[in-house]
C-alpha cells in the first residue's frame, strides 16, 4: 500500500497540470475574442497593460526562492546551455520565419520580439508533464528573465531595427521597472512571508493567466480590424517560429550530451516564450499590430507544449514495455 499513494499524488498532480496547461489558452482566446468583439471599449484599458505585466512578473517571483539559483553552481553546463540557446536559437528562428513567409514590416518586428523574450513560466509546468528537468526548467527560466533587460532589448534593436524603430534603451528601463523589479520584490516576499505565500502557491498560476488574457484583450483590440486578413499568417508564423525553437532547442542538448530530461526541458524552455511581456513592449514600443504575433503565441505555445508532453510520456510508457520508441523529437 505503500507505494501507491505517490502513484496516486503522481496521477492527481498529472491531471491538474494538463488541466491548467490546456485550460490556459482557452482561457486566453477567451480574452482575445473579448478583445476583437468590444474593441473599442478594451481599446481604452492600453494604460493597464504595464501595470498588469509587473502583476504576472510579480507572482513569478512569488514561486522563486533562493535554491533555484543554487543550480547554476552545481549544474552550470546544462543552465548556460538552454539559456544561450535562449537567446541564440529563438531571435534566429525568428528571423528565419519572417524571410521565408515574407512577413510585412510590422508582424515581422513583432515575430522577432516574441523571439528576443525570455522563456515563459508556464515551461515550468509542461517540462514537469513531459518528466523533464524542472529544477533546471524553473533556473533557466529565472536566469533568462534576469537577463532580460539587457538583452531582449539588444537582440530586438538588432534584429527588428530594420523593420520599425526601435528604442532600445527605452525598452531595457521598462524591462527593469516591470520584470526584474517586480520579479525580486515576490522573491523577497516569499523569503519574508513564506507560509503565507506557500498557501498562495496554487492560485498565482491561475492568477498570471487571467492577467495575460486581460493584456491579450487589449492587444487584440487595437488590431481588431486587421486581425482576420494577418491572422493566418500570423499563425503560421507562431507555428513555425514554436517548433524551429523546440526541435532545435533539443537538438542542441543531445549534441552536448544531456540526458533525456535535460534535452526535454531544453526544448521546452527554448520552444516556450514570455509572450505577455513581448505583446506588453511591442503594444508600447513598436504598434498593435506589431503585438499580435505575441498574442497567439501565448495560445499556442501551451498547446504544443502539452502535446510535446504526451509524446514524451508515451515515449517513456513504450520504453517501459521493452518496445522500441524514439523520442519525440530527433536525437
Amino acid at each position: 500500500m505503500s507505494h501507491e499513494v505517490p502513484v496516486t499524488n503522481r496521477e492527481a498532480e498529472d491531471r491538474q497540470g494538463y488541466f491548467a496547461v490546456l485550460v490556459f489558452p482557452v482561457l486566453i482566446i477567451l480574452g482575445g475574442a473579448v478583445g476583437y468583439f468590444f474593441a473599442e471599449p478594451v481599446s481604452g484599458l492600453s494604460g493597464l497593460v504595464n501595470p498588469l505585466l509587473g502583476v504576472v512578473m510579480f507572482t513569478m517571483g512569488l514561486t522563486l526562492r533562493p535554491v533555484d539559483f543554487a543550480l547554476i553552481a552545481k549544474r552550470p553546463l546544462p543552465v548556460l546551455i538552454g539559456v544561450v540557446a535562449q537567446y541564440v536559437i529563438m531571435p534566429s528562428a525568428a528571423v528565419l520565419v519572417t524571410v521565408l513567409l515574407q512577413l510585412p514590416p510590422e508582424l515581422a518586428a513583432g515575430v522577432i520580439l516574441v523571439g528576443c523574450a525570455p522563456g515563459g513560466t508556464a515551461s515550468n509546468v509542461v517540462s514537469y508533464l513531459a518528466r523533464g528537468d524542472v529544477a533546471l526548467s524553473v533556473t533557466m527560466t529565472s536566469v533568462s528573465t534576469l537577463l532580460a533587460p539587457i538583452m531582449t532589448p539588444l537582440l530586438t534593436l538588432w534584429l527588428a531595427g530594420q523593420y520599425m524603430p526601435v528604442n532600445a534603451a527605452s525598452m531595457a528601463i521598462t524591462i527593469v521597472q516591470l520584470v526584474l523589479l517586480p520579479v525580486v520584490a515576490g522573491l523577497l516576499i516569499r523569503l519574508l512571508l513564506p507560509r503565507v505565500v506557500d498557501r498562495l502557491l496554487p492560485v498565482l498560476p491561475w492568477l498570471s493567466v487571467a492577467t495575460i488574457a486581460v493584456i491579450v484583450a487589449v492587444v487584440v483590440s487595437g488590431s481588431a480590424d486587421r486581425l482576420i486578413s494577418a491572422g493566418l499568417l500570423v499563425l503560421a508564423a507562431v507555428v513555425l517560429h514554436n517548433v524551429i525553437g523546440m526541435a532545435l532547442g533539443y537538438g542542441v542538448a543531445a549534441l552536448t550530451g544531456q540526458p533525456y530530461s535535460v534535452r526535454r526541458t531544453v526544448a521546452i524552455e527554448v520552444g516556450m516564450q514570455n509572450s505577455g511581456l513581448a505583446a506588453g513592449l511591442a503594444a508600447q514600443y513598436m504598434s498593435p499590430l506589431a503585438a499580435l504575433p505575441a498574442a497567439v503565441f501565448s495560445v499556442w505555445h501551451n498547446m504544443s507544449g502539452a502535446l510535446f508532453a504526451l509524446l514524451c510520456r508515451r515515449r517513456d510508457q513504450q520504453r517501459a514495455l521493452g518496445a522500441p520508441a524514439p523520442d519525440p523529437l530527433p536525437r
